[in-house]
């Protein structure tokens, strides 16, 4: 959702959402690492808190700074009508 609908409003050049991109990357890689799954985690769990850090403190306060109301707006109805239910096929999940 955050790629799709509200990255676009700094735009693709923009060195933060360049930032935000290479994390997600990253954080994606290690979520699919099977090689050393304990390494993974523990590095994961550093890269996700600093990647948290990095968009609450500075990405999203950037983009709040340049969107248009009508933009915000947009931000707040897709992030309150996408309340989806998970699917979760185990049933400790359910």
């Amino acid at each position: 959702m955050e790629e799709k609908h509200i990255f676009p409003v700094l735009g693709g050049d923009n060195l933060l959402i360049k930032r935000a991109l290479k994390e997600h990357r990253r954080l994606e890689r290690l979520f699919n690492e099977t090689e050393d799954p304990e390494r993974s985690l523990s590095i994961l769990e550093e890269e996700l808190q600093a990647h948290i850090r990095f968009e609450e403190r500075i990405l999203f306060n950037e983009i709040q700074k340049v969107a248009s109301n009508d933009q915000l707006q947009k931000i707040e109805d897709i992030h309150s009508h996408d309340v989806s239910k998970p699917e979760y096929k185990d049933p400790f999940w359910v």
